[in-house]
C-alpha cells in the first residue's frame, strides 16, 4: 500500500529523498553533512517530510474553497499529538524509502527520532483523543481543522526527587519546531475588561458597545496534519499570545526596566502554560482569560474564513460545524452571540439559531466538581459583555422552561445556567447544553448516566440532544507505529486494509488457534518487553525481568482512577512473598506513570507513596525479581508508545460509575494487553466486543455503588473484616516503607478510614486481590493467555477513532464526504 501511495501522489525514490534531505541540510540548516549534529540531520528530513505535506496541503485548502465544502472545527485546549515524523512518514507513504536514504546516509533513524521531543500541548486523555479525532479526519477525507494554544512550556516536566513530583518548565520549544508555519499576518485582537454602553442605532434599535478594553493579540501557528493513504491535510491551528504592545522605552530610558516589558509579558503569560494552577485568584483568573483567549480567536477566525467567500450569515451552520471538546471552550456560545449581535447586527432569535445550530458539546466528565464554573464577579471584571449575554441566554432559556413546568421552582434553580450555591456562579457545562444542538457522552455507560443524573434534566427538556458517540484511538500510530513488528504480523496474515478499516481485525480470530501465529505474538510481546527493561535499567536504574508479567497503569493521577487500590495489592503480594518465600510466585514488574496536578495534594502524595513502597520493595533480597514495582516519570505519548506494546496486564480499575471512556483501555487491548477492570466506561463496551471470558472483570457496578453509598458506607467494616486489607493499611499509617517518618502517609490512610473513602478503594479491595489471582492462574497457562490476547486484539474493530468520527460526521456535524484529488 506504502508503495501505491508513493507512486500515486509523491513519485518520488529513494534518492530523491536523499537529496531533498541533503538539500534541506545545505539551504535550511545550512550545515554540511561532516560538521552535521544529529539535531540538524533530524531537522533536514522534518524539513523535507513537511514539504511532501505542504504540497498536499495547499492542494486540500484549495480543493475546499473550490467546493464549498461544510468545515468542521475542534476547539479543544489540548492536542496531545506526540511526535510528528515518523508519523507523518508513515501516513504519506514514505516511511520505507525514507529509512533507506537515511541507511545510504549512515544516519542512525532511530537516534534522529529520539531527538525530537514531545511537543507539550496536552495532558491526558482529553488531548489525546483530540490529536486521534484529527488524524481520523484527515485519513476520512473531512475538512477538519483543529484550534487550540501553542503553549511554550505545556503543562510541566515532571522530575521525582525524594520519591515526590517537581514541576519544571517543559521547554519543548528550546530547539524550535520544524513543523509549524508561524502566520504573522494572521493576528486577532483578543479584548478583556472594560465597560459596556447601551446605545440606540439609527434604525432604533438598542446595541451594546464593549469599550475601553485591554487587548492582546492572539498570533496563528499553523501544522499539517497529514492523512493516511489519502492526499488531504488538514490544519491544526495553534494561538500565541502577544502583546498589542511590545516595549516601553519612555520607562526605559528611564531606566525602569520591568515596567518598560510589564505589559509584554503579562499579555504573553496567556499561552505560556496549560492549566494553571487554579487554587489562587490570580491562577483563576489566567486560566479564564487562556480560556477566552482562544476561544475569542479562534471565532474570529473562523468568520473571517467564512465571509470570505458568502455574505450571508444565515447559512453558517450549514457550512461551519464547531465542536467544542469538554467546557474549556464553552464560552464560544456567548462569544458568537456577542458577534452575531454587536458587531453583525442579528436580531436576538436569528443569532440564537445560528449558533445552537453551529455547536456541538463533548461532555468528559460525571464527577461534578471537574464540570467547570466560573464566579459571576470575575466574568463581570474580564468579560462583562459576555456576562450579560449568559445572563440574556439564561433568560430566555428559563422562561421556556416555566412554561413547560410552571410554577416547579425547585427545577429552575436546577437548569439554570447561573448557580447561587455559595459565590454566584455560571455553570459551564449547563451552557454548552443550552447552546448546542447536539451534546454526546463518550461511552455508552457514561452517557446513560449523564441522562440519569448531570443532565437528567436537560434530556427530558431536549429529547434526542444527548446521544452517545464512544471514543476510538488510531490505529495507525497506535498499533502501525507504536508496534511496528506486531503490525507487520498482522500485515503478513490479513493485509494493510485494517489501517482504514480495523474491524478487519476480525480475520485474525482464526489464528488465535494457530500454534505458530502465537508463537510469533508472543515473540513480539518478549522483545517490546525487553525493550522497555532496558529502558528502565538505563535512566532509572532498575532491573526487570522481561519475562515477567508486566502489569502498567498509567494514566493521569487521580484518586478515581485508583491508582492506591493497585498499590494496596502490590503491598499486599509483597507481604505474602515475604511471608512465604518458598513458594512459588508469578513474578509481576507493576509499572506506575502519571501526572498529578501541581495543586491537587492527595494525588502528588500517592505518588510519593507508590515511589517509597518501590524504593523498599525493588531493594528487599527476600523479594528478587519476584516482584518489582516502577515509576516512570514525565509521562507522555512517547513513553505511551514504548510501553503498551509490552503490557501482559492492562489496568483500568476505577471505581464504577466514575470514568467517562477511557482510551488507554483501548490502546492496551489493541497490542494484546488484557484488561483488568471494573465495568465502568468503555471497558463495557470492550467486554462486549471482545467476550467475558477474555478480560477480568471485578468489582462494584454503578448500581451496586449507589446503593452502598444509600445504605451508608463504613470503610471502617472493611478494614475489621479483611485481615490482609487491615495489616495493609496499619503498614502505612505506622511508616514501614518510611520509618524515617512513621506518619508521613496517615494522610492516605485517613482519607480512606475517616474520610469516608469516596471513591470506595477499600469496598473493591477483596475482588481486586481474586481477580488478580485469576490473572496469575492464566499466565501461567501461556496458550490460553496468548489465545486471549490475540482474541482482544482481533476484537478491536469498534474502537478506531475513524468509526467515531464517521459517526459525528453523520449524526452531529452533517458533514458531506469530500473525496480528495
Amino acid at each position: 500500500m506504502q508503495n501505491q501511495l508513493v507512486k500515486q501522489f509523491i513519485q518520488i525514490d529513494v534518492e530523491t529523498i536523499k537529496q531533498g534531505i541533503l538539500k534541506h541540510l545545505t539551504y535550511t540548516v545550512c550545515k554540511e553533512p561532516s560538521t552535521a549534529t544529529e539535531r540538524d540531520w533530524f531537522n533536514a528530513t522534518a524539513y523535507l517530510v513537511r514539504d511532501y505535506m505542504a504540497e498536499r496541503w495547499i492542494d486540500s485548502m484549495r480543493t475546499y474553497y473550490r467546493d464549498d465544502v461544510k468545515r468542521v472545527y475542534y476547539l479543544s485546549l489540548e492536542f496531545l499529538t506526540g511526535r510528528v515524523l515518523i508519523n507523518s512518514m508513515m501516513n504519506l507513504g514514505i516511511y520505507e524509502l525514507c529509512c533507506q536514504a537515511l541507511e545510504q546516509l549512515d544516519i542512525s533513524r532511530s537516534c534522529i527520532c529520539e531527538l525530537e521531543p514531545d511537543p507539550a500541548l496536552g495532558n491526558g486523555g482529553l488531548g489525546r483523543l483530540a490529536a486521534c479525532f484529527l488524524d481520523s479526519m484527515a485519513s476520512l477525507n473531512i475538512p477538519g481543522y483543529g484550534y487550540g494554544i501553542r503553549y511554550e512550556y505545556g503543562m510541566f516536566y515532571q522530575r521525582i526527587h525524594d520519591g515526590q513530583q517537581i514541576e519544571q518548565p517543559d521547554n519543548w520549544l528550546r530547539y524550535g519546531n520544524p513543523w509549524e508555519f508561524p502566520r504573522p499576518e494572521m493576528l486577532h485582537p483578543v479584548n478583556f475588561g472594560g465597560h459596556v454602553v447601551e446605545y440606540t442605532d439609527e434604525h432604533g434599535r438598542k446595541g451594546y458597545d464593549w469599550r475601553e478594553t485591554e487587548a492582546v493579540m492572539a498570533m496563528a501557528y499553523d501544522i499539517p496534519v497529514a492523512g493516511y493513504g489519502t492526499h488531504t491535510v488538514n490544519n491544526l491551528r495553534l494561538w500565541a499570545a502577544k502583546a498589542s504592545r511590545d516595549f516601553h522605552l519612555e520607562y526605559f530610558n528611564k531606566g525602569n526596566y520591568f515596567e518598560s516589558v510589564r505589559d509584554k509579558n503579562s499579555s504573553e503569560n496567556l499561552s505560556k502554560v496549560l492549566y494553571p494552577d487554579d487554587s489562587t485568584e490570580k491562577g483563576r483568573e489566567l486560566r479564564l482569560k487562556q480560556e477566552y483567549f482562544f476561544v475569542s480567536a479562534s471565532l474570529q477566525d473562523i468568520l473571517r474564513r467564512y465571509l470570505s467567500t458568502h455574505h450571508d450569515l444565515k447559512g453558517f451552520p450549514d457550512k461551519i460545524a464547531i465542536q467544542l471538546n469538554d467546557t474549556h471552550p464553552a464560552l464560544a456560545v456567548p462569544d458568537l452571540m456577542r458577534l452575531l449581535l454587536d458587531k453583525y447586527r442579528l436580531d436576538w432569535d436569528s443569532a440564537w439559531d445560528i449558533t445552537v445550530r453551529t455547536f456541538s458539546y463533548t461532555n468528559h466528565t460525571l464527577l461534578p466538581e471537574a464540570l467547570e464554573t466560573w464566579s459571576v464577579q470575575l466574568l463581570e471584571t474580564l468579560l462583562p459583555r459576555h456576562l450579560q449575554i449568559i445572563y440574556d441566554i439564561n433568560s430566555h432559556f428559563l422562561k421556556e422552561v416555566n412554561y413547560r413546568y410552571p410554577g416547579d421552582i425547585e427545577r429552575l434553580r436546577r437548569m439554570s445556567l447561573i448557580g447561587e450555591e455559595g459565590m454566584k456562579h455560571v455553570r459551564m457545562g449547563h451552557l454548552a447544553v443550552v447552546g448546542s444542538h447536539k451534546v454526546n457522552g463518550v461511552a455508552q455507560l457514561h452517557t446513560n448516566l449523564m441522562k440519569q443524573t448531570i443532565f437528567a434534566d436537560f434530556d427530558e427538556f431536549f429529547p434526542g440532544r444527548i446521544i452517545n458517540k464512544t471514543n476510538g484511538i488510531t490505529p495507525r500510530r497506535w498499533l502501525n507505529q507504536a508496534n511496528h513488528t506486531l503490525a507487520e504480523l498482522i500485515h503478513q496474515h490479513i493485509g494493510k486494509e485494517w489501517l482504514k478499516d480495523l474491524s478487519q481485525l476480525r480475520r485474525l480470530i482464526p489464528l488465535a488457534e494457530n500454534t505458530e501465529f502465537r508463537q510469533h505474538f508472543q515473540e513480539i510481546k518478549l522483545a517490546n518487553k525487553q525493550r522497555l527493561s532496558e529502558f528502565f535499567q538505563r535512566p532509572l536504574g532498575i532491573e526487570v525481568d522481561p519475562n515477567s508479567l508486566f502489569d502498567i497503569q498509567i494514566k493521569r493521577i487521580h484518586e478515581y482512577k485508583r491508582q492506591l487500590l493497585n498499590l494496596l495489592h502490590v503491598i499486599t503480594r509483597y507481604n505474602y512473598i515475604r511471608a512465604n518465600p518458598q513458594d512459588d510466585i508469578l513474578p509481576r514488574t507493576v509499572v506506575f506513570a502519571g501526572k498529578a496536578a501541581p495543586g491537587y495534594y492527595m494525588a502528588k502524595q500517592i505518588i510519593r507513596l507508590i515511589n517509597n513502597v518501590a524504593e523498599v520493595i525493588n531493594n528487599d533480597p527476600v523479594i528478587g525479581q519476584r516482584l518489582k514495582v516502577v515509576f516512570v516519570p514525565n509521562y507522555n505519548v512517547s513513553l505511551a508508545e514504548l510501553m503498551i506494546p509490552a503490557a501482559d496486564l492492562s489496568e483500568q480499575i476505577s471505581t464504577a460509575g466514575m470514568e467517562a471512556s477511557g482510551t488507554g483501555n483501548m490502546k492496551f487491548a489493541l497490542n494484546g494487553a488484557l484488561t483488568i477492570g471494573t465495568l465502568d466506561g468503555a471497558n463495557v463496551e470492550i467486554r462486549d466486543e471482545v467476550g467475558a471470558e477474555n478480560i477480568f472483570i471485578f468489582g462494584l457496578m454503578v448500581n451496586e455503588v449507589n446503593q452502598l453509598r444509600a445504605r451508608g458506607y463504613n470503610p471502617w467494616d472493611y478494614y475489621h473484616s479483611n485481615s490482609e486489607l487491615k495489616h495493609v493499611l496499619d503498614m502505612l499509617s505506622q511508616g514501614y516503607f518510611t520509618p524515617q517518618e512513621p506518619d508521613r502517609f496517615k494522610v492516605v490512610v485517613d482519607a480512606l478510614l475517616l474520610g469516608g473513602d469516596r471513591f470506595m478503594v477499600l469496598a473493591d479491595y477483596a475482588a481486586y486481590v481474586a481477580c488478580q489471582s485469576q490473572v496469575d492462574d492464566l499466565y501461567r497457562k501461556p496458550d490460553l493467555w496468548w489465545r486471549k490476547a490475540i482474541l482482544n486484539v482481533a476484537n478491536m474493530g469498534k474502537f478506531s477513532s475513524d468509526r467515531t468520527i464517521r459517526e459525528y460526521a453523520e449524526e452531529i456535524w452533517q458533514a458531506n464526504w469530500f473525496h480528495s484529488n
